[in-house]
Parts: C-alpha cells; structure tokens; sequence
C-alpha cells in the first residue's frame, strides 16, 4: 500500500487526479467493499485513539495488573518453592478466583456499554462500490468519497473534489472562530494548514453548503490526530473520575503504612519472613476495595441500560456522575420546550397587514435554498404549497450566523431577483425600500419605525419573526456584497408553541435541584413571553450585548441569577456555560445544532438529541433518543441512583475493610501467631466481594434521588473511620471471647474470627446501604440472597471437608451463641450510630 501512504504525505498540492489514481478510487464509484475492508486492517478504526475496550483475554489479564496483586503472587510462588506448595496453590487459586470474577463483571458491563453505543454513533455517507451507503465514521479508510452538508462533522482529513457555497467551522484546529470557504483547487506545499482553502479536516464541522471529499488520512495519522499526540489530549475527568483518583490516592497512602508497619513488626517479633510478607500482602489487598474498578463499571453500565429504556443513551459512563450532580441545565426553547414543530402563524406587510407578497417570496427562498434542512423553511414550504415551477435557481449564499440571512438568486424568464430571509434586524441593514400597502416601494426610514413597532407586538406573544425582502439583479452570481439596497417585504411570523407539560416539567426538575436557563438567539421580547409561559422570571434576563460588555469575573457574578439569555450569539454560548462553571455550578447543555459543539464540550455534561447535527451528537456525553425535558428528568433520576449506588459500595467497602485490618492489625501486635493466615485473609475479602457485585441492583434512598449530589472523599473518610472503629469494637470482643472466653489454640482463634468477621461484614451491608432503618428500606431481593447465601456458608465453611485446607476447624456451640449474640450487639449499634452519623452530617 505504498501509493496510500505517498498520497497521505502532502495531499493538498497533488493534482487530485494523482491522488485518485495513488489511492485506486473515483468519484463516480469510490472504494470496492474488499479494498475498503483491506484497508480498514491495515490503518485501523478511524479513531483518535485506541478503543478502550478491550477484548475477553486481554479484559482477563487485566485483572491481574495491580502490583499488590502481583507481589501476592510472587510471593506466593516463593512461598511454594520454599515450603508450603498446599498454602501458596490456595493463595494463586484465591486471587485468579478474585480475577475471574472481575473479569466475568466488566465483561459482561463491555458488551451492554458497547450495544448502547451503536444506537448514537454518528456516521456519514460514504460513495462506495458506486452506492451511496452511510457508514460509521470508524469505517472510513483513505480513498472513501465522503459526502457532506450543512451540520457534518468531517470525519478525516481530504481533498474537496466538488463543493457548493462551503463554509467549514476550524476552530478546532486553528482557533479561528469564523467559517472558511473550501473549494477545488491546489495549494503550494509549504502552504500553512490555516489557508489550504481546498482541504478539509477531521475534527471540524461543516456550517454550509455541500461537498464531496477524498479523504487521505483517517485516525491517528490526520491533523488532529497528530495534535492529539503532542499534547497528549484527552477527554477532562469529570468530578466522578477526579474523586475516585483522590480517593484511589487516599487508600494507597493508608495501605502503605499499614503494610510497611505490620510487616516490620512481624520481623521484629521473629516470624517466618516470607510468611510476614504474605501476610502484609493479603492485609493491603483486604484494605484495598479490590473489585471497586468492576463494580464502578457494572454499576455505571447498569444505570446506562436502565437509562437506555428510558429513552436516554450514556456515551461516556462517568458523565453519570456530572448528570445526577447537574444543578444547572442550560437549553434552547426549540424542540425542547417546544413542540418543535414550526408553523406559519402569519405573513404581514410592513404594517402588520396580511401579505401575499411576503409568503410567495417566502415560499421561493425556502423552496430553492440548498443548505443545512432546518424546521423554519420546513414549515414554510408545508404550510401553503405555492407553485414556483416557472422559476430556477442561479446561485446562493447560505446562512450563516454572522450575516443571519440566507439569499437565493432566482430567474423567472428573463427576471432575475435576488430574495432575501433571515433575522429582522440583520435583514433591516441591507434594506433602503419597503413595499407599501398598495404596492409602491417607499423609503425605508419614514416608515422603519412602523416595522419595529410590528416586530416588538408579534415578538411580545412569543413568536418568532423573519423580514423577507428582494431585489432585481442581473447579476450572474451572488457575493455578499450583493445583499444592498434590497426592499422590505415585510414579516413572516412563526409559531412553535410551548409543550403541553412543559411548565410542568420545568418545575419537576426544580424540584430535584436542577434550574433551567434559557439560552436562545431569539430576541428578548419573544424570550421574556416563553420564560413567563413557563413560570420563570421574564425580568431576569441578560441580553447578548449585556454578555459582551461584561468581562468573565463580572460575568460569573451574574449569570447564577440570570434565568434567560436572549440574543446570544453562538460563540457567547461557551462563555456563559464556563462562567456558570467558574460560579460553582454543575453544568448541563442541551444542543443539537452546527455551532453548539464548543458549549456541548465546555458543560459538565453535553447533552444532545438522536437528530442532531453530527457535530452536536459528536460532542455530547449523553444522547436524549426523544427531544424532551421529560426525559431528561428521568434520566436525572437514574443517574442520580446509579451514582448513589457506586457510593454504597465504597462506603460498605472502605469501612469493613479499614475495620477489619485496624483490628487485625491491633491483633497481630500482640498475639504470638498470625491472627489470619493469609489465605483466610484473601478468602473473606473474596467471599464479602460477592454481595456488593449486587449492589447495582439496589434500591436508593429518596434523598439521593431529591437533590444532586457529589463526590466528597472527606465524606467517605469520616464514614470509613466511624463505622471502622465501630466494627474493631466487636472485633475485639470476638478477640476477648476466643482468647479469654475458650482459651483459642491458633486454629480456634482464626476459625471463630473469620466466621464472625465475614458474618457482621455481611450483614452490616444491609444497614449501611442506606440511611433508614433496615427494615422500613429493605434491600433488593438479588443483594439480600446473595447476603443470606455467604452468611450461611460462613457458618458452614468450618465444619465442611475443604476447612482443614483453609487452616479451620469446628466450633463448639458455645462460641457461636456468643458470636450470634456479638453480631446482633454490632447490627444494632450499627443501626444507632448511623442514625447520629447522619444527625451530625446531615449534609454529607
């Protein structure tokens, strides 16, 4: 494949012939389906990255990878070579048993994240094999002939073969804010990425127009991929991620002195080294929430497969987290508050008088303009079919959102007239004339006030309105300078009114702690008359030009009480998602149009719609498969379970292990044995594992759902050192039972710990799952069972025949009416202490 990789070397200054010739493709037929497949093995997924899931043998292995674990190991075969071979196989057995486990979670949680997945991944059309085909953006190889329109995100890098009236956002990779024009043609080699006006580039989006594209390089080997590499650019951690590092790092420094600690005092006192060691070894892995990476995943993929069936697609897992903690949610009024459905209400003249005139050249505008679909020409086009058959399109220039007006240039016999629509203000400055009542034109300042007083009463009901002008031409071609001297028509007024429960809703999630704020281009009058309809504050609003003249300090003082944002141009929308951020908010962005990828990436969570713009659907975290608030409340609610779920775990984990190793750890101070043996250690944090892999399926408390909630290490700190304590305290009473009670021999003493300590870490699962009572919140049936299930085979494990392997023996009747009496005394001081926990941390 030689003539690929020349043809990827300098591809904007070879005659695009050679590069079709290099990479044995056409613009007629593209790529046959067997070079494309040959290709896709050879370059790989058109990704910037690889893909993070692994397949089942590498998932296996990497449950292996934590070098506690693999210390474990080696000692453990040390400890085989040197004398006990019967210990060491249990130890390896233990540990792959913990292995497989994981593997078996994660594995399962892959395949559900990766189904999810395939309902939003974005694709674009492909020419291949002559057919037009739509392909997932991953399937690109060099040589594929993309097709592409207003909204695509472009999907690699290439030549433009053929383009109309295309205007490319690069932003990306430039920094540069306004769209540039790509068209056929070569650049000189030494010509700077910014101006080679005849690529394109993976990573930018297209604002308008049309193009077919070759594209030469795919993943890693394009511009943004090369980029990516430099500056090794990855996704931000979201808050969830950061916390589970601060808390991973917590855990780490804790285990260190643990094991550092227990082990020199092991020596200290004469003991077997290896033996020392391996016992050191079995504690951190007990301290260590081992299976927290599956269970983290198996909870967020779990709470992605229930958000799944409510209409909700999770793209990242951890932006779960951001999703339950939003306090803010930011979004247009269109489709989301709206039915999204536009209508033409009216057509008026410039008195406010129904106009003809004004619909017909409407109609023509919208009929004839060749960019991105939008509902607005739509509406325009469905709303009174007119008959423009004797009329043909010359030329365009598209919308875009610095000029706000879309222009088609139009012949009918030997007319030619240039017909303008878009945002009233915009379309007012190109104006000079106004068509009057009777059919004169006019100047237009007499009477230019009449206009905006028409445009502020149709604006206060809440609908929306374009100005619609014209002019004759004999002009060939358009330019922008073309929009001059035009004539006002008069004003198309829009309807697309307010969903039946969208008030509703709106205080639905106010009620869960999630504010609305309205971001929209619309004008301030029709913005305060939505706002009112909703129950918001139509005075608390802040206007595009209010935003510019205020520097981001100033700006993240204001917007926390600001519930409307009218006449906002594109690029503020990323100012106010970061000044809101920078004002402690949780932020959530709906968007679903070409300009809302850089506010999708700068909120905490990007939301968008399964109808999308590429680039939107692109940029989002979560993807709504139905444009509604309504939705997105349930969606809130699962991720606010899912995430309250994923910090049981942690407590229940953190607080047994901490308790048990502060205990074993006081124990092998002053015993002349070895409290556990080390592979009694790793079986009971093996056998309490097993009910918290459930722990996704559980119910949640009604707080956790009422209001957002976040990480908060300092929480679970005080959680894990509280209830800690609390289980050291009966792990002690054990501890004087066995030694002064029975007079333990060292078999005695490990046998009747392991059973009470696996029995009260069972069962205080149960009670620290939630705030309540145990028994007005009971827990859900698969948590209980699998509960039930350990519990009894701690009590059986002693007296069966595989106990002698494990180092245990039976128990007299008398120790396990006391230890039955010690774990009731632990449930009930566990229940007592919760309760004043959450008194005194009532906020935690």
């Amino acid at each position: 494949m030689s003539s690929t990789a020349e043809a990827q070397a300098s591809f904007w200054d070879v005659p695009v012939a050679d590069l079709l010739r290099d990479l044995h493709t056409s613009r007629e037929t593209g790529l046959p389906e067997d070079v494309a497949a040959t290709r896709l093995r050879i370059h790989g997924p058109n990704t910037l990255r690889a893909t993070t899931r692994f397949g089942p043998l590498r998932l296996l292995l990497h449950q292996f990878t934590s070098p506690i674990e693999l210390l474990l190991v080696v000692a453990a075969t040390l400890s085989w070579a040197l004398h006990d071979s019967t210990d060491a196989a249990i130890i390896l057995c233990i540990v792959l048993a913990s292995g497989v486990l994981g593997f078996w979670q994660e594995q399962g949680a892959s395949t559900t994240i990766a189904k999810l997945l395939a309902v939003v991944e974005v694709s674009t059309t492909v020419v291949r094999a002559g057919q037009q085909v739509r392909l997932p953006v991953d399937r690109l190889v060099p040589g594929d002939i993309v097709l592409l329109q207003a909204g695509s995100s472009i999907p690699g890098d290439g030549r433009v073969l053929e383009s109309r009236d295309l205007q490319v956002n690069e932003a990306t990779l430039t920094g540069e804010t306004f769209p540039v024009e790509k068209r056929p043609g070569a650049v000189p080699s030494a010509t700077p990425l910014g101006q080679r006006w005849n690529c394109v580039f993976m990573g930018t989006s297209v604002v308008s127009g049309t193009a077919a594209v070759l594209i030469t390089r795919t993943g890693g080997a394009t511009e943004l991929g090369h980029l990516s590499q430099l500056t090794q650019s990855r996704a931000a951690a979201t808050e969830f991620e950061r916390g589970i590092r601060r808390f991973g790092a917590f855990l780490m420094d804790l285990t260190v002195v643990f094991v550092l600690a227990i082990f020199a005092v092991n020596v200290y006192l004469a003991r077997p080294v290896v033996d020392a060691f391996l016992f050191a070894l079995a504690l951190a892995v007990g301290l260590t929430p081992q299976l927290l990476p599956a269970i983290v995943t198996v909870t967020l993929a779990r709470g992605a497969r229930r958000m799944a069936e409510r209409r909700v697609i999770v793209k990242r897992l951890a932006s779960i987290e951001n999703f339950g903690s939003m306090d803010v949610l930011c979004s247009d009024k269109t489709g989301t508050l709206t039915e999204g459905r536009v209508r033409v209400r009216a057509a008026l003249d410039i008195g406010g008088v129904d106009s003809e005139a004004v619909l017909f050249h409407a109609f023509l505008n919208a009929s004839f303009q060749t960019g991105y679909a939008n509902p607005i020409d739509a509406a325009i086009r469905e709303g009174r079919p007119l008959d423009v058959s004797a009329w043909r399109r010359v030329d365009e220039l598209p919308y875009d959102f610095t000029r706000k007006r879309l222009s088609v240039l139009l012949q009918n016999g030997d007319a030619t007239v240039i017909v303008t629509k878009g945002a009233v203000e915009s379309v007012l400055s190109v104006c000079t004339l106004a068509l009057g009542a009777d059919g004169s034109e006019v100047p237009l300042q007499p009477v230019i006030d009449r206009v905006r007083a028409v445009y502020a009463s149709v604006s206060a009901q809440g609908f929306r309105t374009l100005a619609v002008a014209r002019r004759p031409t004999s002009a060939a071609m358009l330019q922008p300078g073309d929009e001059r001297d035009l004539t006002l028509l008069g004003l198309l007024v829009l309807d697309d009114p307010l969903k039946a429960d969208a008030a509703t809703t709106v205080a639905s999630l106010a009620a869960l702690g999630v504010s609305l704020k309205i971001i929209t281009g619309d004008n301030q009058l029709v913005a305060a008359e939505i706002a009112r309809q909703l129950g918001m504050d139509p005075r608390a609003l802040l206007t595009g030009a209010q935003v510019h003249g205020l520097n981001d300090d100033a700006l993240a003082l204001r917007v926390a009480d600001v519930e409307v944002f009218a006449e906002i141009e594109p690029n503020q929308k990323e100012r106010l998602i970061r000044a809101l951020r920078a004002s402690g908010h949780v932020v959530g962005y709906i968007g679903d149009g070409i300009n809302d990828g850089p506010a999708l990436h700068a909120a905490d969570v990007g939301i968008s719609v399964q109808g999308a713009a590429d680039v939107a659907k692109g940029a989002a975290d979560i993807v709504l498969l139905e444009h509604s608030l309504r939705t997105l409340e349930d969606g809130v609610r699962e991720g606010r379970r899912t995430f309250a779920n994923t910090i049981k775990y942690v407590l229940m984990a953190t607080s047994a292990n901490f308790g048990n190793m502060f205990s074993m750890a006081g124990a092998a101070l002053w015993l002349p044995f070895l409290p556990l043996l080390p592979k009694q250690i790793l079986l009971a944090n093996l056998l309490t594992d097993v009910p918290e892999l459930t722990i996704a399926t559980d119910r949640v408390d009604d707080e956790w759902i009422a209001r957002p909630h976040r990480w908060d290490v300092e929480a679970i700190r005080r959680f894990m050192i509280v209830f800690g304590i609390l289980s050291s305290v009966f792990d002690y009473a054990t501890f004087a039972v066995l030694v002064w009670g029975m007079h333990a021999n060292a078999d005695e003493f490990r046998t009747g710990w392991f059973v009470e300590s696996l029995a009260s870490a069972t069962l205080i699962v149960l009670i620290v799952r939630t705030r309540h009572p145990v028994l007005t919140r009971l827990p859900s049936q698969p948590l209980l069972l699998s509960t039930l299930a350990v519990l009894g085979l701690s009590l059986v494990l002693p007296f069966s025949p595989v106990a002698g392997l494990f180092g245990f023996v039976p128990l007299p009747a008398s120790f396990m009416l006391s230890m039955a009496a010690i774990v009731a005394a632990y449930a009930a001081a566990a229940e007592v202490v919760k309760r004043a926990f959450y008194r005194r941390f009532a906020r935690s």
